[in-house]
């Protein structure tokens, strides 16, 4: 059994009968070539065209930050309005991930994968012509879709695909993917912008995309183990979408620090919503994530442990930028060197992890964390700059890409059988959560300190992340 894939079993294979679109599901999912399904490498094919999903969702969501202040000027809309071209996108994502999870687990994930590519490539290039501001937002809502059948089913398709004993380093291969996306939209944003108008930035996504599409057909096996076709409950949905989408703009208003009476607002009609939403999750017949999920052992204290560790990632990731330029007096290309050194810490540490992962995971998922902790405490107490800032940035990644792919293995190996599509929506969704919530306070935090604390936002956070860890 060790040799078993983790999503393995006696299940269908394909889209069951009944589901609608069944035809054009079975179309979507086309059986790889033989000569691939028969390779020994056939998971690490597989697990390479989840990683250029991975690599293009994470260089997205970084090279469009680079360009707000050049579409600010473009459509002469203010810093608040451009704003949403990143907000409009995270809230979609963030919201449908789970949903999207749950309903691959009946229709099939390498379907959704599929059209997943197609979606993101075409409204990539409808964002590139985009008249206006509100057009480019509506368009980056059509590429959040896209993005959410990827990323709802990533990891499901990793597992479906990995041996049990080679679970750890195939999460991690796909970590290290999402890190250099992540270290890479800078600096190619930058590149593109002293090219040429911001629009380069999403034309980028076009041929990566029309490359993920092929590969996908090609290399990615049908799904198996699909879950019997599930009634849809869209009062449930709704009220869901409504709550993530609120809680967030809570976040937003919070972080941006402008608006306390908004944010408070906010704040409390998110609570509403979601005690709403919980009470309709436990009454209805087709609730929007099984109860036999949230009940497998172990799985609730991974997610958050999930959520905390992007919340102390990307909370350092928005704070360093703020801190250099503002204390250090940095210029772009120095800060953008200097920050780069977190997400590069966890391309170089996330797939060796990975590896030790599968033999001792709750011993490596500890070891990051500590490694994590010291850097961010050596830094908050001594407050370097350069050479050795950059140190300790590395040293905070390493810390992370450490642990995530341990993390991110035993939530997987968690998940009950057919589930995993909607628990992968889950873990998609925490981190989209964490990466808010992280956002939020670094920002509140920097502001309301003048900059002095901005090391404490990670280290407070981590506080929380090590007592949930495994």
């Amino acid at each position: 059994m060790q040799n078993q894939p983790v999503g393995a079993g006696l299940g269908r294979v394909g889209p069951p009968q009944g589901v609608p679109g069944y035809r054009l599901l079975s179309l979507l999912e086309p059986a790889r070539p033989r000569r691939i399904a028969a390779s020994p490498r056939a998971p690490i094919f597989a697990v390479a065209t989840v990683c250029i999903g991975a690599f293009m969702g994470q260089l997205d969501a970084s090279i469009v930050s680079v360009a707000l202040p050049r579409m600010s000027g473009s459509f002469h809309a203010s810093v608040g309005a451009v704003e949403w071209v990143s907000l409009s996108y995270v809230l979609t994502l963030v919201a449908l991930v789970v949903p999207i999870g749950a309903w691959a687990d009946s229709v099939g994930r390498k379907a959704l994968y599929i059209a997943g590519f197609a979606v993101f490539a075409a409204a990539s290039a409808a964002c590139a012509i985009a008249p206006d501001l509100p057009a480019l937002c509506g368009c980056r809502v059509v590429q959040a879709v896209g993005a959410a059948l990827m990323q709802a089913n990533s990891v499901a398709l990793i597992a479906a695909v990995a041996p049990r004993a080679r679970l750890g380093r195939m999460v991690g291969l796909q970590a290290a993917a999402q890190a250099i996306g992540l270290a890479g939209g800078p600096a190619l944003g930058g590149l593109l912008l002293s090219a040429g108008s911001w629009r380069l930035l999403f034309l980028v996504n076009v041929p990566a995309g029309i490359v993920g599409l092929g590969t996908a057909a090609m290399l990615l096996p049908r799904s198996r183990d699909l879950a019997p076709a599930r009634r849809i409950d869209p009062r449930g949905i709704a009220l869901f979408v409504a709550a993530v989408a609120v809680g967030l703009l809570a976040m937003s208003f919070a972080g941006q620090s402008r608006d306390g009476v908004a944010a408070g607002v906010a704040g409390a009609t998110a609570v509403v919503v979601a005690i709403v939403t919980g009470r309709h999750q436990r009454r209805s017949a087709a609730p929007l994530v099984q109860p036999v999920v949230l009940s497998a052992p172990g799985l609730r204290r991974g997610l958050s442990a999930a959520l905390c560790g992007y919340a102390a990632l990307f909370g350092t990731l928005v704070v360093v930028p703020l801190f250099l330029t503002r204390d250090r007096h940095l210029g772009t290309t120095a800060v953008g060197l200097l920050t780069a050194a977190l997400p590069l810490g966890i391309g170089v540490a996330a797939p060796l992890a990975g590896r030790l992962a599968d033999r001792m995971p709750s011993r490596v998922a500890r070891s990051g964390l500590m490694l994590t902790v010291a850097a961010l405490a050596i830094t908050a107490v001594t407050r370097p700059a350069g050479p050795v800032l950059a140190l300790t940035l590395g040293a905070v990644g390493l810390g992370i890409g450490t642990f995530t792919p341990a993390n991110n293995r035993s939530v997987m190996l968690a998940a009950p059988t057919g589930t995993s599509g909607a628990v992968a929506g889950l873990l998609n969704m925490t981190r989209g959560l964490g990466t808010a919530a992280g956002t939020a306070l670094a920002v509140l935090t920097f502001t309301a300190s003048g900059g002095l604390a901005w090391p404490l936002v990670g280290f407070a956070v981590l506080g929380c992340f090590g007592l949930l860890a495994q």
